[in-house]
């Protein structure tokens, strides 16, 4: 029995490495790892970039999250990435959405969430006192952006969604501002790579977006027995029609647009 269940799942494996090959041949490339890379044809006017949760409390050595992240934002140069992609919107005219995470004091009554829910309400992550559309962040809160991009998202230019109260954007407007500006085509960066970021990578594609993650523009907790940075690598990669590198993501707009 054992036998015949390792030849026919070794002739399934085989069945779908063939089936890649063929599409990647058609309409793909072939990424080389066994999957086609359908890739992204960035064009004006139909692309956007959004940043998903680009705050203090992931991304600073004063964030309440950095002892679980900070070795992977550094890694990765995560801090750093996200305003180049920022820095070129600006200069190539690319719509900019930024889609923040933040829980205002009524969001903290909620009577139950799932694992990493209950972690971030343990250490206050994305806490205010105030509601968004009242006073804006905090002032060198945890949930405010990051000091060096404040000159990109508040410029007058740069769309600021309402905040998504878990993972995904299914409950706030990313979706609405990306269809109001006829964009087709999303270059995707972040944190946390398999939590925010990969929600809002689902969904786009769920909603029939084409998706291009910038994964060293992106960084997650690392922890002795779960890896978040590996698992949404995978993940990006079977789901998205793109991953790239910062740098490639940028030769590839000064190309394209």
């Amino acid at each position: 029995m054992q036998k015949f269940q390792k030849l026919a799942t070794a002739l399934s494996l085989a069945a779908l490495l063939g089936t890649s090959g063929a599409f990647a041949a058609g309409n793909a490339e072939d990424g080389g790892d066994g999957l086609p890379n359908p890739g992204v044809t960035l064009v004006k006017g139909q692309t956007a970039i959004v940043i998903t949760d680009p705050q203090i409390d992931f991304l600073s050595p004063k964030g309440v999250a950095w002892a679980l992240v900070g070795k992977n934002v550094e890694a990765n140069n995560t801090v750093e990435n996200i305003e180049r992609l920022m820095k070129i919107a600006g200069e190539k005219d690319i719509p900019l959405i930024i889609s923040p995470h933040f829980y205002a004091p009524t969001d903290l009554t909620f009577k139950h969430g799932g694992a990493l829910e209950h972690a971030m309400h343990g250490i206050k992550m994305f806490e205010s006192s105030s509601r968004l559309d009242q006073d804006g962040f905090p002032e060198g809160s945890g949930v405010d952006w990051m000091p060096q991009y404040k000159k990109y998202i508040n410029n007058g230019k740069t769309a600021v969604s309402t905040p998504h109260k878990v993972y995904g954007p299914d409950t706030n407007d990313t979706v609405l501002q990306l269809r109001k500006r006829n964009v087709s085509k999303i270059i995707l960066a972040g944190m946390s790579a398999n939590l925010c970021t990969e929600s809002h990578m689902r969904e786009f594609m769920e909603q029939g977006f084409e998706v291009m993650v910038v994964k060293d523009a992106s960084a997650a907790a690392q922890l002795p027995d779960y890896d978040g940075y590996a698992a949404a690598l995978v993940n990006w990669r079977m789901i998205a029609n793109s991953v790239k590198t910062t740098d490639e993501v940028i030769k590839q707009i000064n190309k394209e647009l």
